[in-house]
């Protein structure tokens, strides 16, 4: 039988479990040259440097079993070193490696030489050990996936079936890692990769799922925070149920805002001049796919799999409405071209997000409060991502290790100064999130990118906030009191910034495509 510590007294243990440790017995990173090719992450990892910190599965056993962590560092070149900045990208379950470079590259030249930017795959993720994969099926059946708005009772139990499966076999494949997977294991391995590095405290730059974890270790270790950016806020008392509700809602609103936006476009697109005609394109096409799948893979939930991206980003709105145009005027190809089937990170993505939500909270067990809340918020206009998100966050419904209670997120009073970044159109976290970790986290700053929709703002385009961003970091400066930026507006049917912009690529709590068919 697993034990099964509650996420509380894991922390408040683990916290004890390192303090307890002797600095002589945690091992220093040994950093050598990435591979030029590596095994997860390909090329993405040319420049930086590569190393391994080993952690305990169990932190209230430091001297038992180990697990490894993979990190990369970009190291600073400046004469005087600020330290460090650990680097998460989210999810829970996004693959971290390749941050460095993206921040070494898009801070100013005196930020990015005065830090080592450290990525790294959290427990279970990437090129860590053990890296966590469930039942490949869920996510690719290896055909176009059942509908996720199941037209009746039957299909309903069928995607309940799937789910169940996926859950099982994550308890069959990880009997031991399931139980530490938690938030609170997450940022004790945070403190681990302090150590190991020699610092006696940490900068931090979180977004999504990653301001989640940065809240939680600034509770457990708030002494050891230098400097700390969480960018798209969950919300704290919504981990994960109600926060994924939240998410039906924001997105409805989001995808109208796209097709709005299509249909201001409606002489180069041809899909409708008004968003409800845009709307009712889309149906159509997601009719047509269910019925005629492309290349036998790309059905209506393959369709949901793409645009839902664009509830994230507005980066993908010229060429998904190119897509969606080629389609409705009888050329499939651009869809065929657009679509991608999910590989190893897709599906380590998901078995991580899993199996960190799942332990994280109490998740409902009784199949009817699922069941009652997707129907209400169907029928009450919310279509286009709440049945594919219920099925999303399914596996928690029969999950095999408890979950629960939360981990404290309350910041003390003499907590760093902590920045806080948001979008108020953010569909992924929901602007109520920052609302409310501005008021658990004492001396924090709000910086509002007032009618900003990209989950993710810092290093997207926006020079107002990466602005702020950079001098917090340089000097630990923060506005005087709460802030606002303009976002950027979206991009033009031929915008060339926008196709050839990299932006950070942010990974959220809850589907970044469909449900069981991409990215989280």
């Amino acid at each position: 039988m697993v034990h099964r510590a509650t996420a509380g007294a894991a922390a408040a243990v683990a916290v004890l479990a390192v303090l307890s440790v002797p600095a002589a017995a945690r091992e220093a990173v040994v950093w050598r040259p990435c591979p030029k090719n590596d095994p997860v992450e390909k090329s993405r990892l040319r420049g930086l440097e590569c190393g391994t910190v080993r952690v305990p599965l169990d932190h209230a056993r430091p001297r038992g079993e180990k697990i490894t962590l993979a990190l990369t560092r970009a190291r600073h070149t400046a004469a005087r070193s600020q330290g460090i900045v650990l680097l998460n990208r989210g999810g829970p379950g996004a693959h971290g490696r390749d941050m460095p470079t993206l921040f070494a590259a898009g801070m100013p030249h005196g930020v990015a030489a005065a830090y080592d930017w450290i990525g790294f795959d959290p427990r279970g993720v990437g090129g860590s050990k053990p890296a966590m994969i469930c039942d490949e099926a869920y996510q690719d059946p290896g055909r176009p996936r059942a509908d996720t708005t199941p037209a009746n009772a039957a299909e309903e139990s069928a995607w309940r079936a799937r789910a169940a499966r996926f859950s099982a076999d994550c308890a069959r494949r990880y009997p031991r890692l399931l139980a530490h997977m938690g938030t609170a294991d997450w940022a004790a391995d945070l403190d681990d990769i302090r150590a190991a590095l020699g610092q006696r405290k940490i900068n931090y730059m979180g977004y999504s799922y990653g301001t989640y974890l940065g809240t939680v270790y600034a509770a457990m270790y708030p002494n050891r925070v230098r400097r700390m950016v969480l960018d798209s806020v969950v919300r704290p008392s919504g981990v994960w149920y109600d926060d994924n509700i939240d998410q039906d809602v924001a997105f409805e609103k989001r995808i109208r805002a796209y097709f709005a936006w299509i249909a201001k476009y409606d002489s180069v697109y041809h899909l409708g001049t008004d968003e409800k005609q845009v709307a009712a394109a889309y149906r159509q096409a997601r009719t047509d796919l269910k019925a005629h799948p492309v290349n036998g893979r790309i059905g209506a939930s393959e369709l949901d799999d793409l645009f839902l991206g664009d509830g994230y980003s507005t980066i993908g709105w010229p060429t998904h409405a190119k897509v969606l145009s080629a389609f409705r005027s009888g050329d499939p190809a651009p869809l065929g071209a657009a679509w991608e089937k999910p590989g190893f990170l897709d599906q380590n993505d998901y078995a991580v997000y899993n199996a960190v939500q799942c332990r994280d909270a109490a998740w409902p067990r009784d199949w009817k409060k699922w069941h009652d809340d997707s129907v209400r918020l169907y029928r009450a206009g919310y279509t286009f991502e709440t049945w594919s998100n219920t099925w999303y966050n399914a596996p928690c419904a029969t999950w095999r290790t408890a979950g629960g209670p939360r981990p404290k997120v309350h910041g003390p009073a003499n907590l760093t100064p902590v920045l806080l970044v948001q979008g108020t159109e953010d569909a992924a976290t929901p602007f109520n999130g920052a609302q409310e970790t501005h008021r658990l986290l004492p001396n924090s700053r709000l910086l509002v990118q007032v009618g900003g929709g990209i989950h993710g703002v810092t290093l997207n385009g926006d020079t107002c906030v990466d602005g702020t961003v950079a001098r917090y970091f340089a000097s630990g400066a923060l506005p005087r009191k709460n802030a606002t930026c303009k976002a950027p507006p979206p991009p033009t049917p031929g915008d060339a910034s926008a196709r050839h912009r990299t932006p950070v690529r942010v990974q959220a709590p809850g589907p970044v495509s469909a449900p069981v068919g991409g990215r989280i």
